[in-house]
């Protein structure tokens, strides 16, 4: 989901919630397991968000969104959030979600949808692999 606050655009992933408890039970590895999936998870969404953010030229700084768009990790790293959040960053919201004047381009929500489908199939390997070994 998209989340809006002070000149900030950004989604958080973070479909671990439920199993935080169960967690600390968990050997290491599996922890371990979870992190990674959830890393590569955001890596994916911050990578296809910055291919598919439209660049301006006819700005000076053009390339700013695709050059500022970052992950913030929390939860012990189960937890991403991928976007814009620097104050410089602010118009990021108008250009995923339009105005009145101009049509919403948006690159972070289909990003994230993109990755929405690979996400358990991601985590699922990850923890297999640890399961296997």
């Amino acid at each position: 989901m998209a989340r809006r606050n002070a000149g900030a655009i950004h989604v958080r992933i973070d479909g671990i919630a439920r199993l935080r408890h169960r967690l600390s039970e968990l050997e290491p590895r599996i922890l371990e397991a979870l992190q990674k999936g959830v890393k590569e998870s955001a890596e994916a969404v911050r990578d296809e968000t910055a291919r598919t953010v439209p660049v301006d030229y006819s700005e000076r700084d053009n390339h700013h969104l695709k050059d500022s768009v970052t992950i913030r990790y929390d939860d012990n790293g189960l937890a991403a959030e991928v976007g814009w959040f620097d104050a410089e960053s602010y118009y990021a919201r108008f250009v995923e979600h339009g105005t009145r004047r101009t049509p919403p381009q948006p690159s972070l929500g289909p990003a994230l949808e993109l990755e929405r489908l690979r996400y358990k199939a991601r985590l699922t390997a990850e923890v297999r692999a640890v399961l296997r070994w």
